[in-house]
This record gives C-alpha cells, structure tokens and sequence, in this order.
C-alpha cells in the first residue's frame, strides 16, 4: 500500500507524525457485494492526487504528520482481526499518537472502539450510515457488520445519523432520541445541535461509507437511496469537531469500482478534510 496523499517523508515519518493510518484490508462478513478489503488500497491510491492544502480551513494538516501504518492482514475470524486491530490501535494509543482506520467492512472498528473505550472512560461514539447495524447476531455471528454498533453500544454510548434501513428485530434495539433518520434530518440543520447535546466530551465518528448517498457514494457494498450529501456531512463533522475532542475516526465500507474512481477520491478528500477540522485551531 502507498503512503497517504504521497505526503514526502519528511511529514510521513512513524515516529514523529502525529496521525496514524491503520489500513485494515478485512471483508470477511460483508454478505452482498464483495470488495470492501480493497478499500484501502483504492483511498490510498486516490488520496495521491490531492491538494495538500485545504481552502476551507486555510490549512495544510500533512505537516503534522501522517503515517501510514503496514495493513493489518488478520482474516482467520472477525473475532481475530479485532483483536489484532485492538493491539495495534493500543500500541498507537499509548504513543499518543491520533488514529485513522481504514477499512474494509465495518467490523474493522470494533477494536479501535474498543481501545478508545478503554482509555477513554467519557467516550461516546457518532455513527454515520444508511444502516442501524443492531442485530445481536447475523448469520450465526455476534461480530458481523450487521452487528456493529449492537457491539460498540456495549463498549459507550452512540448517536446514530442518517440511518434509513434496519431489519424489524433491530427497531425494538433502537434508543429513539439518539437517532438521526435520513428522511427527517433533510429537513433543516438545527438537529445537528440535538447531536451534539448528546454527546460526551470525547468522541469517536465510525462513518460508513453507505451513509451517503448513492448518487455521490456508489461504491459500497450495500448502496441504499437517500443518504447524506457532502455539505451537509462536513457540516455536521465542522460543529462536533469544534466542540468536542476528536479521538480517532474510521472510514469504513468503500468496495472500489474500477471504472469510477470519483468514490475512492471522496473518501480520501473526506478524512483529510476532517484532519483539517481536527487541527485547525
């Protein structure tokens, strides 16, 4: 894999870059369209072709330090990767550095939540996608991407955005004020402060790519109508990035199309820009 944004290595070097990527290649339980494991590679490549200098915040974030991590290649059992996400997201923790993983399906979070969980006892944690991903099992497995914030909301409190899909058995696991329905957030912005309200003073976002929509967002292994466009979420990551101390994030869910790259190149552009709100200030 190559290094992020093609940032010279003077601004990439592991021992003084103050961010970390963690590229997690697992797609293990995804159970529709298959490709998520060359997520990472395909963010990567794209973020090659970005300006370093981001216009909104007047900003060029790469000089703090960006690293780009080996892959965590564990795909023996979901159970495994997490673990070995877990010790890895641990070890870059107890450095101090700030983390970014980069999946692959959504399971690849749970050992970064969970090592955020433990060193950070106020931790709360957004969620950003079409799907409530509640099911206490799906397919025989507790730890599946279907299953993924049933799993977190073990570890912290969550705050659910943009969801617009859940199977029945999922509605009764819902926590209502803590949900965003993709149907009524389109409605105006002063939601985002109901958000925001909920939230502790340290927080977590694990954005699923899906959680957009498809006309912008079609590379994703469960594509599901009427999701959030871009404004509308660097809008919503500006506020609670302004407020609250971001921990770490993930991006989770990109299954790459060779004859469209444009998906791949938004979610390289989306974590710079939330590196960019990150350190602004």
């Amino acid at each position: 894999m190559v290094n992020f944004g093609n940032i010279p290595e003077s601004f990439s070097d592991r021992i003084d870059s103050e961010v970390v990527i963690i590229p997690v290649p697992y797609d293990g339980t995804s159970t529709w369209i298959k490709g998520a494991d060359q997520g990472p590679d395909a963010l990567l490549r794209a973020s090659c072709n970005l300006e370093l200098y981001d216009l909104e915040t007047g900003t060029e974030v790469y000089r703090k330090g960006i690293f780009t991590d080996k892959p965590v290649l564990e795909n023996h059992s979901p159970e495994q990767m997490i673990k070995h996400v877990f010790d890895r997201s641990m070890y870059w923790i107890n450095k101090g550095k700030f983390i970014i993983t980069l999946g692959g399906e959504h399971t690849v979070c749970l050992g970064t939540v969970k090592a955020f969980a433990e060193k950070f006892k106020d931790l709360s944690v957004i969620q950003i996608d079409a799907h409530a991903d509640l099911r206490n099992s799906f397919n025989g497995l507790v730890y599946n991407h279907a299953c993924v914030m049933a799993r977190i909301r073990e570890y912290c409190p969550i705050i659910q955005v943009g969801i617009r899909s859940m199977d029945i058995e999922e509605r009764a696991m819902i926590e209502k004020e803590r949900v965003f329905w993709a149907h009524e957030i389109r409605k105006g912005d002063k939601w985002m402060e109901r958000v925001i309200g909920l939230l502790t003073d340290s927080v977590y976002i694990t954005i699923d790519l899906d959680g957009l929509d498809p006309s912008i967002m079609p590379s994703t292994g469960t594509p599901e109508p009427g999701g959030m466009l871009w404004y509308q979420l660097l809008k919503l990551l500006k506020k609670v990035i302004s407020v609250k101390s971001l921990v770490g994030f993930d991006i989770v869910e990109l299954c790459p199309n060779e004859s469209n790259k444009a998906p791949d190149f938004l979610a390289a552009k989306l974590l710079y820009k939330i590196l960019s709100y990150k350190y602004q200030s």
